[in-house]
């Protein structure tokens, strides 16, 4: 049995055990909650609350270090990046199995360009739901970013705005077709004798014959004939007619004569620049509709 002086005292020449206070830890489970796990981001945990016990000498956290490899501890393979954007460049150490999006996340925290505005290139564009590792990016890869912040893009878009606007301004102040010297050496010298009627302010039908009574750009009379059962224009000067499919003329452009507006000038692209324009003057206005729609086709306007 025991004696006066509580559990501590000897029985029978032993001693009979100490039981730790409640609320006290054995040192060996206390230290091991001192242990810190690196996270993705490379930053450590804090140690376990609670006091070792009296004597017990406190071990201080160990110190992680990153490098390309596992930690032994947190089982997280970090990598070392070399991240560009807009001729910056950062050092980023990150977590080898975070995807692409999270990686997205990251650079944002850095430069503050959005993840939906990014384009992150690593031989190629980065894929957001790979990881790191299965792209295969070791360390030291470099990683590069473009794309613009929101307050760039603000920035950016007001001058260009303005900038078409003054270029708009700029077309309108040319002067018109029939003012320009190749076209003024036909108008000038006149209607023509035998010019077609106008009716201004109307849209009709091309004839049944050729339209006739036009100048082409040397000054020579030139008509045009529609032969719609072969798809064809008929350009018809008095030295050769030409026949073209309608399908290889590019565009029809028009333009009102200034002082005549019941009449157009009016162009047939036959090739890919301008300098391909055949151009005839003196149409008459309600039937210039009628010819883009005819060579053209009217879906080419949709």
């Amino acid at each position: 049995r025991a004696g006066p002086g509580g559990p501590g005292q000897l029985h029978a020449g032993r001693a009979l055990p100490v039981r730790s206070p409640p609320g006290a830890e054995e040192p060996g489970m206390e230290a091991e909650a001192q242990e810190l796990s690196l996270g993705c981001g490379g930053e450590g945990g804090s140690p376990a609350a609670g006091g070792s016990p009296e004597g017990e000498e406190r071990r201080d956290p160990p110190q992680a270090s990153v490098s390309n490899g596992g930690d032994a501890e947190s089982g997280k393979e970090l990598v070392e990046l070399k991240v560009i954007w807009n001729k910056n460049k950062y050092d980023v150490k990150f977590c080898l199995d975070s995807t692409g999006a999270e990686l997205k996340q990251k650079i944002h925290s850095l430069t503050g360009l959005p993840p939906a505005m990014q384009k992150v290139m690593f031989k190629g564009l980065l894929p957001e739901e790979k990881t790191l590792r299965e792209i295969k990016v070791t360390n030291g890869a470099k990683i590069m970013v473009v794309g613009s912040t929101i307050n760039d893009v603000l920035a950016v878009n007001t001058p260009k705005e303005a900038a078409q606007q003054e270029v708009k301004a700029e077309e309108n102040k040319k002067e018109p077709l029939c003012r320009q010297k190749q076209h003024r050496k036909v108008l000038d010298k006149g209607k023509p004798d035998d010019v077609m009627p106008s009716v201004k302010g109307v849209q009709e039908r091309l004839p049944t014959v050729p339209l006739s009574g036009m100048y082409n750009k040397s000054g020579g009379k030139v008509r045009l004939t529609f032969k719609l059962e072969q798809d064809q224009l008929w350009i018809g000067t008095k030295e050769r007619t030409e026949k073209l499919p309608m399908g290889s003329i590019k565009n029809v452009v028009s333009e009102p004569i200034e002082g005549h507006e019941d009449y157009h000038m009016m162009a047939f692209q036959l090739g890919p620049t301008e300098a391909s324009y055949y151009w005839v003057y003196w149409v008459p206005t309600q039937y210039v509709d009628a010819i883009k729609d005819t060579v053209l086709g009217k879906w080419q306007y949709f």
